[in-house]
Formats: C-alpha cells, sequence, structure tokens
C-alpha cells in the first residue's frame, strides 16, 4: 500500500502491458525524431509479474488479472497470487504489413554501458 493515507488502484495486466507498448513506442519515435546514428534492435521483452485472477460482476462474468504491488496486499492471500513471466516479441507493421523489429535509440543514461 501507498504512504501517508493514500490507498493504491490496482492495476489490471492488460494496462501493465498497454504502458509498456507506449514507452517503446515512446522511446523510439524519440530517436528517430533525433535522427540518432547510433540505434538498437529492440528484443524479446519480458515482463514478470505476480496477479491475482478475480471475476467481474456482471453478465459477461470476465476474469481479469490484477498486479499486485511487490510487498503485497491484505486483500489477496497468498494461495490466490500467481507469479507469471510475459516474453513479448514487439514487431513494427508497415502499411503493407510487413513487419520488422522495432529500432530503439536515445540519450545515454548517468552509468549506461
Amino acid at each position: 500500500m501507498a504512504g501517508n493515507g493514500e490507498q493504491r488502484q490496482p492495476i489490471e495486466l492488460s494496462e501493465l502491458v498497454r504502458q509498456l507498448r507506449t514507452e517503446l513506442k515512446t522511446a523510439a519515435a524519440e530517436g528517430a525524431e533525433a535522427g540518432e546514428q547510433l540505434q538498437f534492435e529492440l528484443g524479446p521483452v519480458e515482463v514478470e509479474a505476480t496477479v491475482a485472477a478475480g471475476r467481474d460482476k456482471g453478465a459477461s462474468g470476465k476474469v481479469r488479472f490484477w498486479v499486485v504491488d511487490a510487498g503485497g496486499d491484505a486483500r489477496f492471500t497468498r494461495s490466490q497470487t500467481q507469479r507469471i513471466t510475459l516474453t513479448l516479441h514487439p514487431r513494427r507493421v508497415g502499411e503493407d504489413g510487413t513487419t520488422r523489429s522495432p529500432l530503439i535509440s536515445g540519450d545515454e543514461l548517468r552509468d549506461e554501458i
């Protein structure tokens, strides 16, 4: 849980993947705009998360996966959570439908090799 009386809202696994996709697109766009000469091909992206499964109430009754904070959440017992690893293979799709590995670039960060 967050400090200072804040209560964190659960994050759906789909939102986690959506945000990751947005961050990768932003990094690629920034590198392209800067005309970077050094770029990197983006390989598989591995994301590990502890999730809890829950069923939405209502007619559809969809099962949703919620990312659980590393510190745990009192609402979920140990037996209700699972650790999953997703390996994503990002591909850039051209207007003609062809795919290729995306390139990323950007400013070197301090202590980055």
